[in-house]
């Protein structure tokens, strides 16, 4: 106290203080606002956080399954040196283990980014093939031929079953000892103490021993990945051919064998497997690099590059596509935060024109309301940026997010202060008119955004991707053509209500001419573009999605045009009947494909084409067959005809019929299929057809059932016109399939694979033909399963993730802001419900008077956001690369009735929770309070 006995000034500090607590306060009094704004910018801030984590851990988890899915030689680079002799002259060095210490040194040289994604490495020295002779393999007349192998680290991955391992140490004059794998030694009839001769190709006979028999830990460890196998014996490829093996020995055993002057070579293996899709593109270049110019005397064989550029490709579009979702969801979170600040400076406005009045300044509404919002927000983003953190992810993802999570803080603080200074309007004014006749400013500002769409649109359409990162352009641009959208429709909808307000202005009742009234003057075209926004997002997601899926049937029904497709060298034609009596299968139908076949003219002359593909089908057979598995499968008329005199008709590939018309055989051209010249005329042209691989683009599709008689090749008669029972081309004179496909359900596919088998030995061993060689084993291959490789592993997480992400916030934020729509008017159809209720107007006709009124609204941001999301695609297909998703096959986005059914639904579902909020709204405000305090009540 002073002397006058008035109070000092309070010190600085308690101002603060007092400050402080009268913001706290405020914050508490309008608690929810603020939370609604806080959890707003906690969504935005995870967001831009955990997005590109999450991202980047589906990527890595993907390349990894991706990886252990090929096979081993598309994981492994070789490097080898030629099959040469070593040594000779009987002077034994240690050959094996100095070009073993290579190993290191190899490695050493290879590219950096290679070297850094060798996971596992071994080196092999073996000799050339030799002649295995012996007591026990003459017992069972055995041809044997062989190779002696030294593989440091074998001892490690296998277990004996026999005897010991070879010792490390030769003497003179003994003999070199092996060990064998046990499935070679019991085949062959060798054990542990066999005594057996080693003849190499220019090297004297060397004396074997085999003192062990041995049995893998794990036939997947990569040091039995080599061929020939040191597992299992290779069975005779002819009836005078030998089986081949492989011995394994020590250095020191092999070393005697190279002092024998026996041709031998090294190689240097190396398995990639530590590897980061960051760095794939460095790895791929070194390999191709390392390809182009391997070391001295080296040469590299690898298959490395492919599998990791098909990956490559798939995850860039991924990101693309991750990255145009992520955009939309943001723009709606960024949307929704301004309508949430929005919604509550107008709450308060009172209070600031109060402020105003008792001599404030005029941004001190804005002042009060940063104060607040630097309170609640710049928290709330901090701990939607921690959450970010904490999903699982490696920091490579994050990195970089960091400055956009500081700049959504910084707006998401500013929106509040913000909305006060552009709130004008005066408390308890009549909104629902004020945009009735919009200024010339926001006139500008649609066209603007209008004209930025459209040029954005043109511009990724004419030029494409940026290629090596995700294009801002084409981020943008689902968003721009969202927002144009919602323009468009806000300037177009009242006109069709205002005539049909005329209409209802002569009805009975006033229910439904005030809701179209007040459905008319709507102004609440902020929430109408967050719906927009929204919906057009999850629109994408579904028709994208449905787009992949279905190329990715399409794919499927390309390689395998029925339930299975069991695939061989050359079948018996009863095979057919085999397959149908399997329990399971309902039908079966043969092919015949061959590769790289000369076209001549009708003389038999080579015509000086390119080599083409020939497939041979049962048309009536096939579109059976693939209607019975339930596979849309198209068979042109072309291919179902009959046998007509001539030549018969063709379905050609485009280019392949420019070229026959050009010399003049589209009218009659040959082909040889299995020693038969069969004539055929260009009928029809197609860019594809099933069983036909997408990369062949020179094909010709032959009807079985109208092929003339078989005419063998180089004798110019026509051969016996088959007539077996069953299938086209039955009997032994004629083509015979080298496939079939089947339909059917809960068929064996190890049974098909026997039957395929059977059909293949029927074949070589029926009639007077005997073949000299053994086929290869039939290969099964079913629909689900070529579906399921298509849809399975790679960057198909990635994907799920951002359908599923941006499916489901598009949904629960177009809900959001339906909300936001209903609350914008909520104080305006408050005040007119409670004098229309002193009118005598019921609780259900109130229900009715805000379902009219909210029907327009909300059914016109659904549609406009369903179709503009479901024209996406139409308009950015060509620059997302979808096709890296199914196997090559483009992507055709087509009208999908699963989104009427989405948008109905949603629109069932948004009318429930505009009334349930308008409801309890309505009871918040007390509507009775109107009536007797005024409009600003």
């Amino acid at each position: 106290m002073t002397r006058g006995g008035t109070e000092g000034p309070r010190p600085a500090v308690f101002g603060g203080v007092a400050a402080l607590a009268g913001v706290v306060r405020r914050v508490r009094a309008f608690a929810g606002q603020f939370v609604l704004l806080g959890v707003l910018a906690l969504v935005a801030a995870l967001l831009v956080t955990g997005v590109p984590r999450t991202a980047d851990r589906l990527a890595e988890q993907g390349l990894r399954e991706h990886v252990a899915e090929r096979p081993a030689a598309e994981r492994d680079l070789t490097l080898t040196a030629a099959e040469l002799p070593a040594g000779g002259g009987g002077v034994v060095a240690p050959v094996t283990a100095t070009r073993g210490r290579e190993l290191d040194t190899l490695q050493a040289g290879l590219p950096g980014a290679v070297r850094e994604a060798v996971q596992s490495r071994w080196f092999l020295a073996e000799t050339a093939f030799g002649r295995l002779t012996g007591p026990d393999l003459a017992a069972k007349n055995y041809l044997v031929v062989t190779r002696l192998r030294a593989a440091p680290g074998v001892t490690g991955a296998a277990t004996l079953t026999e005897g010991r391992w070879p010792a490390e140490a030769v003497g003179a004059g003994q003999p070199v000892e092996v060990a064998l794998a046990d499935d070679t030694a019991r085949k062959l009839n060798l054990r542990a103490g066999s005594r057996l001769r080693f003849s190499g190709a220019g090297g004297e006979p060397v004396p074997l021993l085999v003192v062990g028999v041995f049995e893998p830990v794990r036939t997947g460890d990569g040091i039995w990945n080599t061929l020939p196998s040191a597992l299992r014996v290779t069975e005779p490829a002819g009836d005078e051919e030998p089986y081949e093996m492989v011995a394994l020995t020590s250095d020191a055993g092999l070393d005697a064998a190279i002092a024998t002057g026996v041709p031998v070579r090294f190689s240097w293996r190396y398995r990639l497997g530590d590897l980061d899709v960051a760095d794939l593109g460095a790895v791929i270049d070194g390999v191709r690099r390392l390809e182009r110019t391997p070391p001295a005397g080296l040469s590299v064989t690898q298959a490395v590059d492919v599998p990791l550029r098909q990956f490559l490709d798939a995850v860039s579009a991924a990101r693309t596509l991750l990255a145009v979702i992520a955009a939309g969801m943001f723009a709606t979170v960024a949307g929704l935060i301004v309508l949430a600040a929005r919604l509550a400076a107008r709450r308060r406005e009172a209070e600031f024109a109060l402020l105003v009045a008792r001599g404030g300044a005029p941004t001190s509404g804005a002042r009060r309301s940063l104060a607040e919002s630097v309170l609640v927000v710049p928290p709330a983003a901090a701990l939607g940026w921690l959450l970010g953190r904490l999903l699982p992810g490696s920091t490579a993802g994050t990195a970089g997010t960091d400055w956009l999570v500081l700049v959504a803080a910084v707006l998401a603080t500013l929106a509040l202060p913000l909305a006060t200074l552009g709130s004008s309007a005066l408390p308890g004014g009549r909104r629902d008119l004020s945009g009735r006749r919009a200024g010339g400013r926001r006139l500008t500002l649609e066209l603007l955004v209008v004209a930025l769409a459209v040029l954005a649109t043109f511009l990724i359409r004419r030029r494409g991707l940026s290629p090596g990162s995700v294009d801002p352009l084409l981020v943008s641009v689902p968003v721009l053509l969202a927002v144009a959208a919602a323009v468009l429709v806000l300037r177009l909808y009242p006109w069709p209500l205002r005539l049909l307000g005329r209409v209802a202005a002569r009805m009975r009742g006033s229910v439904t001419f005030l809701g179209v009234a007040g459905a008319s003057r709507s102004a609440a075209t902020g929430p109408v573009v967050v719906v927009v926004v929204a919906v057009a997002t999850a629109a994408f997601c579904g028709v994208v999605a449905g787009g992949i899926e279905a190329g990715r049937d399409r794919t499927a029904t390309t390689a395998v045009p029925a339930s299975a497709l069991v695939d061989g060298e050359r079948l018996a034609p009863d095979t057919g009947a085999a397959l149908q009596r399997l329990p399971g299968v309902r039908r079966s139908t043969p092919v015949l494909r061959e590769g790289a076949l000369r076209v001549a003219d009708a003389r038999g002359v080579d015509a000086g084409l390119a080599a083409v593909t020939v497939l041979l089908v049962d048309g009536p057979g096939l579109a059976e067959t693939a209607r019975d598995a339930g596979v849309d499968v198209s068979v042109p008329p072309v291919l179902r005809a009959g046998r007509s005199p001539g030549p018969a008709p063709a379905l050609v590939s485009p280019g392949l019929a420019a070229e026959l018309a050009r010399a003049g055989l589209d009218g009659t051209a040959l082909v040889t299929l299995q020693g038969y010249a069969q004539p055929f005329r260009v009928a029809d042209t197609a860019d594809g057809f099933p069983l036909v691989p997408p990369d062949v683009d020179r094909f010709v599709v032959l009807p079985w059932q109208a092929l003339p008689e078989p005419v063998s090749a180089g004798l110019g008669t026509p051969g016996p016109v088959p007539s077996g029972p069953g299938t086209p081309g039955s009997g032994v004179s004629g083509p015979v399939p080298t496939a079939f496909l089947v339909a059917g359900d809960g068929f064996d596919v190890e049974a098909l694979r026997r039957a395929g088998d059977e059909g293949q030995r029927r074949y070589q061993t029926g009639g007077s033909f005997a073949a000299g060689e053994r086929p290869r084993g039939a290969e099964v291959t079913t629909w689900r399963g070529a579906r399921q490789q298509l849809g399975g592993g790679g960057a198909n997480g990635l994907l799920v993730f951002g359908f599923a992400a941006g499916a489901a916030g598009g949904a629960a934020f177009g809900l959001l802001a339906v909300a936001f729509a209903v609350l914008a008017g909520a104080r305006t159809r408050a005040q007119v419900l409670s004098r229309l209720r002193t009118l005598g107007l019921s609780r259900r006709q109130w229900r009715g008077l805000l379902l009219v009124e909210l029907t327009p609204l909300v059914a016109a941001a659904l549609l406009t956001g369903a179709l503009t999301g479901a024209l996406l695609p139409l308009l950015l297909t060509p620059a997302l690369g979808l096709a890296a998703f199914t196997g090559g096959e483009p992507v055709r986005v087509a009208f999908s009735p699963g989104l009427v059914g989405a948008v109905l639904a949603a629109g069932a579902v948004a009318l429930a929770l505009a009334v349930t909020v308008e409801t309890v709204n309505n009871r918040r405000m007390r509507l009775g309070e109107v009536l007797r305090l005024g409009e600003g009540s």
